[in-house]
Formats: structure tokens, sequence, C-alpha cells
């Protein structure tokens, strides 16, 4: 008995030969081996809202956190600017929440700016804008979150309550006060 190779095993790293070839493990790592300042375009201040989130764990881990959102002036306590050509100083990654539909017009803004990465998160699926960020030599990751692989690779997915290593049925104990 052989073992058959997945047919799209070794076209990972080949844009345009499976439904997603912008989720290379070695562009992901590659991207944190660089990264220092990362561009939150579409970061909310809602603290509820999933941009928020990540970006205040990437913050929280050191990284740079550059807000583009034009209806907020301060966000996480950086200013914001309303779009990646309004930052005044080089940024890295440029790590997009936005309808797909605004990807394309980000993306050039990205390739103007010189940014060396573009992540587009969970449901921001654009391959035409993402081909065209590969084809200006920006490193691409699609349909990934930050925050998540960040984890993954270096060791911190226990962080807000994710792989614990605690699997139990039961609710863990409550300290009451006066106790």
């Amino acid at each position: 008995m052989s073992v058959q190779q997945r047919p799209d095993a070794d076209q990972q790293h080949q844009p345009g030969a499976s439904p997603n070839p912008y989720t290379d493990v070695a562009t992901i790592r590659r991207v944190f081996t660089y990264a220092r300042t990362i561009a939150v375009v579409g970061l909310s201040p809602n603290k509820l809202r999933p941009s928020y989130f990540v970006a205040s764990y990437l913050q929280y881990r050191g990284y740079k956190v550059v807000p583009v959102n034009p209806t907020a002036p301060e966000i996480l306590g950086e200013t914001s600017y309303p779009s990646l050509k309004d930052v005044p100083f080089p940024v890295d990654v440029v790590d997009v929440f936005r309808d797909p539909k605004a990807v394309p017009e980000i993306v050039e803004q990205a390739i103007e700016i010189g940014a060396k990465a573009l992540w587009l998160q969970f449901n921001v699926v654009a391959p035409e804008a993402a081909a065209r960020a590969h084809a200006a030599g920006l490193d691409v990751v699609m349909d990934r979150c930050m925050k998540i692989e960040h984890g993954r690779w270096y060791g911190e997915m226990h962080w807000f309550g994710l792989n614990t290593g605690i699997v139990t049925s039961r609710r863990p104990e409550r300290l009451r006060l006066g106790q």
C-alpha cells in the first residue's frame, strides 16, 4: 500500500495553485520575524469587536499597533489615521479587518507605503487583491488571524482561555468574598 500525497501539497507556495495558497506556514512565520509595526485597517474602538481584541493582544505582545480608522481619533492609546497613506512612519504589516470589497484599494495603499506584508483576517477573502500584493513583492496571508497564528507559533494559545489543557465538564469553584 502506498501513501498518497494530497494533490495540492507541493503547490502550497504557488499562488493560484489551491483554493487558498496564502496560508503557507513558512510565510506566516517569516512575517513574524520582521513585523514590528502593524497597521490595523478597520480597527474598531469598540472593545467587543474582534479587531480590538486582536490589536490589544498584539500591542500587549510588544508590537506597535497603528489604528487605521477614519471615524476615531484614537484607539488603544494610539493616534488613529484615516488611511494607510496618512501614516507618517514605515509600516511592516497591514492587517485588514474590512469587507473584501475594500481590499483592492487597501492593497494599492500598502504597496504605495512600502509595507512588507498584507494580512487578511478571517473571512476577508480577496484572491485578486492578494495576488496583486504578492506580485508586488509583499508576503500575503489570507483568511487567518494574526493573534491565533502568533499564539500557535509562540506558545501562547492559552492567553484569553484558549488551549489551557484543562478538559472538564465541571465548573470552576468560585471564590466568594469573606471566605
